[in-house]
């Protein structure tokens, strides 16, 4: 049926008609846009009319970057975000072990010792002490860290002889050579692939959660990576395709294709863009290097903290090399994790020995940079996959790890995009808040929500509009969709976003934390509402 959406106003990111007051939706896509008065008078015999009430409208918010599976985990597992102390977080763990039944596994994200007060991990033996009888798994904010305890490690049979997957780390005490509970990388699968899974049912009904929780935060659509921590390629598709093509929920996904599951999309025939526009194949994610919380993240000069440490390299060159070549052969671009100049540098060097695809390569984070990576990062076929919110969680503790010379061109989002880099934003989420207005707000502050200094490093901070377009526009490129979605055009798909406030008029960026969501419109129709 025809829906006219009128009474807005509405941003389009469409240079031709820039601003418009009212739009006509025929099967799910845009047809006419203009005065209300006109589409009124043109449509409106023959369509369902939505009153706007003078609100501000962007074409639909997208997160070109997150993992909706571990959000969906996060609903039943222990919430460690925002702890500020060893204390505090030790507390909840017993609480809830003691809300367990024995042997029960405790499972918990978002811990970051960066917050603490006495800025100290548990220990393994503090670890035990507060949850005896139950293995525990605590995964860290940047997912590149946990903590487990005693029982943990034994159900997963360590010994010190084991091998530990390729750019993993069992961390030792200096003194004893006993695990101390940290695990790094990889070294984490050797306690995950121990943990009994959720139903599929069960994950179904935390996904379906989750999707409403993205929409209700104003997202469209989403690039998001599962079948890892999901653990099924099949498993993923199947869940996807019944909430999306189904049950019709309605956020849009692209799914990020794990490499270790090439096999599977080889014997299923499937590649990037297969499905449809709500749900389809994207492309294949890598690892590699870490993060700066531990310093794994890989770097062409050693840490300013720590001089003897240049992070880790998740693949050698020509291992890295052949993970992309097996890419290629099904034609396929890929998404890989860089957060390091060292990294990306590596990713580049390869991407130059291998012929382009017809999507683009996407470089996520990349956000320790050079000038010459710069350049090699503005490629018609190649992204920038990039986070604002990061800075909000990393400063000031990462210009430690970093050294004040090296931030010059760290998160440097402005000069990425003044030097021709095609950039597209996401949040990472659980990393960062599923909240994309928190990445927008981030991007034109440079600052923590409540601060109020003129941001760090405020040359780089982004127009109101260039942020926006970072969720909008820019995210389709990834995905090679800028001609479907991403602006408020004729033929495209009718996705837009509905707010409480009028970003572009804001005196102060910081109104963007009290604006809400009104309306999530997907094809033209409201799937999301605040009441």
């Amino acid at each position: 049926m025809r829906k006219i959406y009128t009474n807005g106003k509405i941003y389009t990111f469409n240079p031709r008609k820039p601003i418009v007051q009212a739009v006509v939706i025929d099967n799910g896509r845009f047809t006419d846009m203009g005065s209300t008065e006109e589409m009124l008078l043109q449509w409106g015999r023959s369509g369902d009319v939505v009153d706007l009430e003078g609100k501000t409208v962007t074409p639909g918010l997208i997160d070109s970057h997150l993992h909706l599976s571990i959000i969906a985990d996060s609903f039943t597992n222990l919430d460690l975000s925002g702890v500020t102390s060893k204390n505090a977080m030790l507390e909840q763990i017993q609480e809830r072990a003691n809300q367990l039944e024995p042997g029960q596994w405790l499972l918990g994200i978002g811990w970051d010792e960066n917050l603490f007060t006495d800025g100290r991990i548990p220990t393994i033996a503090e670890l035990d002490f507060v949850s005896p009888a139950n293995p525990l798994l605590l995964t860290r904010t940047c997912q590149h860290a946990a903590v487990v305890n005693s029982k943990a490690l034994e159900i997963s049979q360590y010994h010190p002889a084991m091998t530990v997957p390729e750019g993993g780390t069992i961390v030792l005490d200096e003194r004893t050579k006993q695990p101390t509970g940290l695990l790094l990388e990889s070294a984490m699968t050797l306690v995950r692939e121990h943990i009994p899974g959720h139903s599929f049912e069960t994950w179904k009904d935390v996904m379906r959660k989750t999707m409403h929780f993205a929409m209700s935060k104003g997202l469209t659509s989403v690039h998001t990576n599962d079948p890892l921590y999901l653990g099924e390629f099949e498993k993923t598709w199947k869940l996807f395709d019944e909430l999306l093509n189904g049950e019709q929920v309605g956020l849009r996904s692209n799914l990020l294709i794990n490499h270790e599951f090439l096999p599977e999309l080889r014997e299923f025939g499937m590649y990037t863009g297969y499905g449809n526009d709500t749900l389809q194949i994207g492309a294949v994610k890598i690892f590699a290097d870490g993060a700066f919380g531990r310093r794994t993240a890989l770097l062409s000069q050693p840490y300013h903290d720590d001089p003897e440490n240049y992070g880790d390299a998740m693949y050698d060159q020509e291992h890295l090399y052949d993970i992309v070549r097996r890419a290629r052969e099904l034609d396929m671009p890929i998404a890989v994790h860089t957060i390091g100049d060292r990294a990306l540098e590596n990713v580049l060097d390869v991407l130059d020995r291998v012929p382009a695809t017809m999507y683009r390569d996407r470089l996520i984070h990349a956000q320790v940079l050079r000038e010459e990576l710069i350049m090699r990062l503005a490629h018609p076929s190649r992204i920038a996959d990039i986070q604002p919110r990061f800075l909000a969680s990393d400063f000031p503790w990462v210009e430690e790890r970093l050294g004040k010379e090296r931030m010059k061109l760290s998160y440097a989002w402005k000069t990425l995009m003044d030097a021709g880099v095609i950039c597209a934003g996401g949040s990472d989420s659980p990393i960062e808040p599923l909240d994309p207005l928190l990445g927008i707000h981030a991007a034109v502050t440079r600052k923590k929500p409540g601060q109020t200094h003129n941001g760090y490093y405020p040359e780089q901070k982004l127009s109101m509009v260039e942020a926006f377009r970072l969720f909008t526009e820019l995210g389709a490129y990834p995905t090679n969709e800028e001609t479907v979605k991403g602006t408020i055009a004729r033929g495209k798909l009718a996705d837009m976003t509905v707010y409480s406030a009028n970003p572009f008029e804001m005196d102060d960026a910081d109104e963007l934390l009290t604006t809400d969501i009104e309306m999530t419109i997907i094809g033209g129709e409201i799937k999301y509402r605040r009441n």
